[in-house]
Parts: C-alpha cells; sequence; structure tokens
C-alpha cells in the first residue's frame, strides 16, 4: 500500500468515527435525559462541580459507536485490528453495566469493585494469551530510549508467565487511570486523542494498520465526543467510555510490543493514578494529605486553576509526553 492510500485510509478512519459520533449527539443527549441517566456528583468534590449533576452519562457508547462502525468497516481484514476492537467493546461494556446500576437501578456503587477487577482481569489475560500464542508478540519488553546507547535497543525477556502478568498490570492499569483521569470537562477525551495519535504512528512502525485504523478511530471519535463534552459538557463517558478507552490504549501497547512507551506518552493517566496512590498511603500511614484532593486535575482546582485552564494544560502536557514517547524509538528494532 502506498504512503498516500494509507494515510487516506487511516484518515477515513478518523472522519468515519467522528461522523458517527457527531450525529449521534443530538440523538443520545435527548434520549439520556429522558431516561433520567444523569451523573450524581460526589459531595466531597469541588463546590463548583456540583452544578454538573444531572447532566447525561454514559456518553462514551457515542464514541464506540463509531469507533465501531469505522473498525468493522476498515479493519475487518486485520485480525489484530479486531482484537483490539473486541477489547475495547469488552471493557465498555464492563463500565456499561457499572454505569447502568449507579444511574438506572440508583444503586451509588454500581459493580462491585471486584466484579469489575474480574472482568478486566478475564479480558486481559485473553489478550496476553492471543497476543503471545497467535499473534507472535513475544514475552519480552522493548526498553524505551535504549536505542540512544545500544544499536537496535535493549530488550528484557520476562518468560510465558511473567509477561502476562505485566500484561495484565498494563491493561486494567490504564483503564483505570482513564478511568480516574475522567473528571473535568473534556479532559479524558482531550488527552487520549495525542495518546492515540502515538499509537497510530508506533503502529504503522511494527507493521500493524490494522491497531493503527482503529486507533485513528479511537481519535475520530473522542474528537466527535468533545463536541458535546468540552465545557460546559451537555454529556459526560462515564465509565463506559473511561474503560473502553483505557482498553483500547492498553491493547494497543501490548499488540505493538509498546508498553512501556504507553508510560512515558499516557505519563497524564499514570500522575493522575499515582496521585491517588500517594494521597490513600500518606492518609492511611501519617494521618496527612500530600494533595489538594486526588486525582490531581482537583488538586490544580482547588488551587484556583479553572477548569479550563487545567483541561488545556493537562491537553498540551500530554502532547509534549506523546512526542517525547516517539523520540524514545530511536533507533530501536
Amino acid at each position: 500500500m502506498g504512503t498516500n492510500d494509507l494515510w487516506l485510509l487511516l484518515s477515513k478512519a478518523l472522519l468515519i468515527s467522528l461522523a458517527v459520533t457527531l450525529l449521534l449527539g443530538p440523538l443520545t443527549i435527548p434520549l439520556l435525559r429522558r431516561l433520567k441517566f444523569g451523573q450524581s456528583i460526589r459531595n466531597d468534590g469541588p463546590v463548583t462541580h456540583l452544578s454538573k449533576g444531572g447532566t447525561p452519562t454514559m456518553g462514551g457508547i457515542m464514541f464506540l459507536a463509531g469507533t465501531t462502525v469505522a473498525g468493522l468497516w476498515l479493519a475487518h481484514r486485520f485480525p489484530e485490528g479486531l482484537l483490539v476492537l473486541g477489547v475495547t467493546l469488552g471493557f465498555g461494556l464492563i463500565g456499561f453495566l457499572d454505569d447502568y446500576i449507579k444511574v438506572a437501578l440508583k444503586r451509588s456503587l454500581g459493580l462491585r469493585a471486584r466484579e469489575k477487577l474480574f472482568g478486566q482481569v478475564i479480558l486481559s489475560v485473553l489478550l496476553a494469551l492471543l497476543a503471545v500464542s497467535t499473534f507472535g508478540r513475544g514475552t519480552d519488553l522493548v526498553i524505551p530510549f535504549s536505542g540512544f546507547f545500544v544499536p537496535g535497543g535493549l530488550t528484557v525477556e520476562l518468560g510465558t508467565w511473567g509477561y502476562l502478568l505485566f500484561a495484565v498490570l498494563v491493561v486494567v492499569g490504564t483503564a483505570n487511570a482513564v478511568n480516574l483521569t475522567d473528571g473535568l470537562d473534556g479532559l479524558a477525551a482531550g488527552v487520549t486523542v495525542p495518546v492515540a495519535a502515538a499509537l497510530v504512528l508506533i503502529s504503522l512502525l511494527m507493521d500493524k494498520l490494522g491497531i493503527a485504523i482503529i486507533m485513528a478511530a479511537l481519535m475520530g471519535g473522542c474528537l466527535g465526543f468533545l463536541v458535546y463534552n468540552h465545557h460546559p459538557a451537555r454529556i459526560f463517558m462515564g465509565d463506559t467510555g473511561s474503560l473502553a478507552l483505557g482498553g483500547a490504549l492498553g491493547a494497543a501497547a501490548v499488540l505493538t510490543r509498546s508498553e512501556l512507551f504507553l508510560l512515558v506518552i499516557g505519563g497524564v493517566y499514570v500522575l493522575e493514578a499515582l496521585s491517588v496512590i500517594i494521597q490513600v498511603i500518606s492518609f492511611q500511614l501519617f494521618g496527612r494529605r500530600v494533595f489538594r484532593m486526588s486525582p490531581l486535575h482537583h488538586h490544580f482546582e482547588l488551587g484556583g486553576w479553572s477548569e479550563q485552564r487545567v483541561v488545556y494544560t493537562f491537553w498540551g502536557f500530554t502532547l509534549v509526553l506523546a512526542l517525547l514517547g516517539l523520540a524514545g524509538l530511536y533507533q530501536l528494532g
């Protein structure tokens, strides 16, 4: 496939997903309002968020639909792309069930933590097994930036069981880190766009066109969703969307051997998750909080930053991290 045809295909995936997501907005938002599928706002969160109560949630179904249409249309000949799409939808289903229990059945906690974790682990194990046994993923890890020092770069061999455990941690960790990031209007969707773009390029370098198509479609879906989710948000993605995004990124990283690169490219997700872990450990051990509030975006809000300033800063920081992560590919392979 020529370069022009390749970029045309990826552009088509992005635009189809974008168009489907945009078209679903005027249908989905009123429907969710009629069904009273509104977001509940934490009483212990920033007081500026209380006005968001009742905003329709579960909006992740919009960009999942866009990604699915584009993926099935353009990536149906690429098994690895379909696998990433399947994992994305599987994680989205877990999130959908969680959202549905919370907003429709009025159970504030949704699925129990162990139920969500069990479903995520099962999907991640299946992904890792297929990656190693069917798609020739191998069980080594590529070390970012090592190509600057050693021609061809460095790898670390984990063995089958070690790699399976690591892959599960990557996918489950990414899904829940994106879930934590989804706390401000447009934050998770906007951060995901440059992360997915970086994975498009990595997929192309690894000759994984199907995965590149799915990542391009995910970008289009997120861009379309931002039209309705930017401040002030008319709809939230819910766990339906955030778990699906994390599952998609984690699956793409596993199949392209870029798990450690994802730690750099998706550094905002990592920092959001770490802020929660640090806050909990500090409070449990010392009775003191390190941050004004966790996840990290709330720390900046309570420090006087406007919601838009936090979101735009995190978007910009992610773009820098995505470029940094891609630089880590230098002379690898």
